[in-house]
């Protein structure tokens, strides 16, 4: 029987960053499904969506400044809150350059597991990534 594919949803405003955490991801020896939101509210659309297909996200890789380069106007940490109202079982991760900032340890005070420091290799980010997705 095949493995069910993992479902993770990446929260980015940037697609650049999209894009390379796509291509990343895909060396994963896991069979995996990626979708995209590029600001917090389409992130929290996109998570109800797959909810109600019954596609439940395994992972939300989630941006912290949302509002630089897309049209959206909650960070991290508020689509972090919305989407843990929508299923409070979700499993968020941060991946940000401000990883070392008061604002990315709200984003774990806001239910998100870890902040992952987005100057980290991307092997390694791939690895982390893999093992999160084999628990």
């Amino acid at each position: 029987m095949a493995e069910k594919k993992k479902i993770v949803l990446v929260v980015d405003d940037e697609e650049t960053m999209q894009d390379l955490i796509r291509r990343n991801l895909s060396r994963l020896d896991i069979p995996i499904s990626i979708y995209s939101a590029l600001s917090g509210e389409e992130g929290v659309e996109r998570y109800q969506t797959l909810i109600d297909r019954g596609t439940k996200p395994d992972l939300v890789i989630m941006d912290l400044n949302l509002t630089q380069w897309g049209k959206g106007k909650m960070d991290g940490v508020e689509t972090t809150k919305k989407i843990l109202e929508i299923d409070p079982d979700a499993n968020i991760y941060g991946y940000t350059a401000w990883f070392a900032t008061k604002w990315a340890k709200s984003l774990e005070e806001a239910g998100a597991k870890k902040v992952i420091e987005r100057t980290i290799l991307p092997s390694e980010f791939r690895k982390m990534v893999g093992e999160i997705l084999k628990d």
